[in-house]
């Protein structure tokens, strides 16, 4: 015989556990998410080259100072420029290659890592 009163929900205990598998899941999307946008801007900046109306870009060095300037304006500090794009010069094209990995602690030593490599072809402007 089951009584309908105690078979309407979630124990307490029940609703512990799914707030702490939320909690875990959120904690690590948050700890993730600026690196995302980081990338994301860093695509944007890259690309935007080719937008570049003044023609002020016509050099690897051009477009290293052109990649810094966007970092700054979009607060990117934690990522050396040097170390992760690597840019040259071909055909009136500039090859940009992007690639770096990010980690964040999660528990003790486990850590959570992401890992950026895209391959950029701009057109001079």
């Amino acid at each position: 015989m089951s009584f309908p009163r105690s078979q309407k929900g979630l124990s307490v205990l029940s609703w512990l556990m799914v707030l702490a598998v939320v909690a875990f899941f959120a904690s690590s999307a948050f700890k993730m998410l600026p690196h995302y946008f980081d990338y994301m801007s860093m695509e944007k900046i890259i690309t935007s080259v080719e937008q570049e109306h003044a023609g002020d870009i016509r050099s690897v060095a051009d477009f290293y100072g052109h990649v810094m300037k966007g970092m700054q304006v979009n607060n990117i500090r934690d990522l050396n420029l040097d170390d992760v794009l690597k840019v040259n010069l071909e055909n009136n094209e500039f090859h940009a290659h992007l690639k770096y990995e990010k980690r964040e602690p999660l528990i003790e030593n486990l850590d959570l890592v992401v890992h950026f490599d895209k391959e950029f072809r701009v057109p001079m402007p």
